[in-house]
């Protein structure tokens, strides 16, 4: 299953942008990071078999091992795609969140999109971690 990113705003480089290429490049699964001006710009196209997570404070707080359980559960029922978006400073609007899959927060704060990139990174590779049985993660 595809991991793929979609995030308002470019990243240019810095520490975000390293710590965001780091965790990629950890991944085993196949992922893809496509940025988007903060409006307008072209969504790429969508595959029906895909499931769509929007980044917002309203969402889910799912512990490391729930989120990893989460993405398995929609890889091994045929998903082929998981996009996860991070709006701009605004985040996004009411059709977006309306016709995501899932809505997940990282806690109650307002986290800076660079952040958050970075944070959602480090949350896709210990999901896939967790998923292999690999001791990345240690829970209690």
């Amino acid at each position: 299953m595809l991991l793929h990113i979609v995030a308002r705003g470019r990243l240019r480089g810095g520490p975000e942008a390293e710590l965001v290429d780091r965790y990629l490049k950890r991944i085993a699964w196949p992922t893809r990071l496509t940025e988007l001006p903060d409006t307008g710009g072209r969504m790429p196209p969508l595959d029906r078999d895909a499931r769509i997570v929007a980044l917002d404070e309203a969402g889910e707080q799912l512990g490391s091992a729930a989120f990893a359980e989460r993405l398995g559960r929609w890889r091994d029922a045929g998903a082929r795609e998981t996009r996860f978006l991070i709006g701009a400073a605004d985040g996004h609007d009411a059709e977006t969140r309306a016709g995501a899959d899932m809505l997940l927060a990282f806690g109650r704060a307002t986290w800076p999109h660079m952040l958050a990139r970075a944070m959602l990174a480090e949350q896709l590779f210990r999901a896939t971690a967790i998923l292999a049985g690999h001791p990345y993660h240690r829970e209690g």
